[in-house]
């Protein structure tokens, strides 16, 4: 037979209980459970892979001897989504800056591997030029030549044609020259992510140059300048006005611009075009106090104008690394890589965030309707996110 409690120990456990609820306030939802750390770990990271790892020990050894079946390996691990292979990549490009920096301190920027970025409109003849450009590279000045390009991936099928190889076929088959496609993969700015890792990787595999090959979108493009010593923007004599077609941006970060198809027919416009720029740099502020950006014109049925491009590559060269410029830029671009990793994690993060995920079909559905904005849309989200309640005007009944 139950019984009732006496009524002063009800009144006792109920001020107990406000007491209690009053000194320990409920906290706010936050975004960061303990699930959902745990799943953002096992999605991203990966503790069990220390550098003494036997894979990235056997791919630091095969890319410090040269070895080019090491290099495509290791360059794979770094593009990687995976867990195990990111750590993996991890190891392996701090043991090849590791080895590089010694050797940066014995012999100073001749160790560097000299970063060239190439860019240009589509159809202005850049995987042309980057094979004459490679070649005079590998056969007159006797360099090892690495060549990063990337193709543009379909935002239809989400699959990319890699079809460079068939525009080099002589460099492709050059002992001296290594070639790597790569797809952008939905990355903004005409490059794709790991390409930085790539350039380190090729600079350990004792490569002298490395050119850097862009999709050509345009002014996001100067993205590659921050990976590059030297952006090169090819221009071509053929499509009317570049002056009007050309971004302003893309200029502004280009050291070296290049009037493409300067022969036969064509010669009389590229001349035209190279005094056209020429005059419009004028009216714009070099990116450096060091080095005055050059046009020039290019034909790759004339090896002459292809050797005065080098000649000129490495003045800009010699230049930097005499100034210091050259060592500044690229602790600059190392700091400038390192937030671009933090942000793309963030967008990961948030996009995979289980609240997100339930939200976030609704709120496209609102946006859709005409029911909310675009803004007030993203700052619901980003409320949730961080375990804030939506605005009263805002919050459904």
């Amino acid at each position: 037979m139950l019984t009732r409690a006496p009524i002063h120990i009800v009144r006792s456990l109920s001020s107990a209980a406000k007491t209690t609820s009053a000194a320990t306030p409920l906290k706010a939802a936050s975004p960061f459970q303990e699930s959902t750390i745990d799943t953002y770990k096992k999605l991203n990271f990966d503790d069990s892979i220390t550098a003494d790892d036997p894979e990235v020990r056997k791919l630091r050894d095969g890319i410090l001897a040269g070895h080019r079946a090491s290099l495509a390996r290791a360059i794979t691990i770094v593009e990687s989504k995976n867990a195990r292979k990111r750590a993996q990549g991890h190891y392996l490009l701090k043991e090849i800056m590791a080895a590089e920096n010694e050797k940066i301190k014995k012999k100073g920027t001749d160790a560097m591997i000299f970063r060239i970025g190439i860019s240009g409109s589509p159809g202005v003849g850049k995987s042309t030029f980057i094979e004459s450009l490679g070649m005079e590279l590998a056969d007159n000045m006797n360099k090892k030549v690495a060549v990063l390009t990337v193709d543009p991936t379909s935002q239809t099928t989400g699959g990319s044609i890699l079809g460079d190889l068939t525009r080099m076929q002589y460099l492709s088959r050059h002992p001296n020259a290594y070639i790597r496609q790569s797809p952008t993969s939905g990355s903004l700015g005409g490059v794709t992510r790991g390409i930085h890792e790539a350039i380190i990787l090729c600079e350990g595999a004792g490569y002298d140059v490395v050119l850097i090959e862009t999709v050509g979108v345009g002014q996001s493009e100067v993205a590659v300048n921050g990976m590059c010593d030297l952006f090169c923007l090819l221009l071509s004599p053929a499509h009317g006005d570049e002056l009007q077609g050309v971004k302003r941006g893309i200029m502004e970060q280009s050291d070296l611009l290049i009037v493409t198809k300067a022969d036969g027919e064509l010669e009389s416009r590229a001349k035209l075009t190279q005094a056209e720029y020429i005059s419009a740099l004028k009216f714009m502020r070099p990116k450096s106090d060091v080095w005055k950006p050059k046009v020039m014109r290019a034909s790759v049925y004339k090896p002459e104008t292809i050797e005065a491009i080098v000649k000129e590559m490495y003045n800009f060269w010699d230049n930097a690394a005499k100034t210091g410029y050259l060592v500044k830029h690229r602790n600059d671009q190392l700091i400038t890589w390192m937030w671009s990793h933090v942000k793309d994690e963030i967008i990961n993060l948030f996009k995979r965030h289980p609240d997100i995920l339930r939200k976030s079909k609704s709120v496209e559905y609102d946006i859709r309707q005409g029911r909310t904005t675009p803004g007030i849309a993203a700052e619901s989200l980003l409320r949730t996110f961080f375990g804030m309640p939506d605005p009263k005007d805002e919050q459904k009944p």
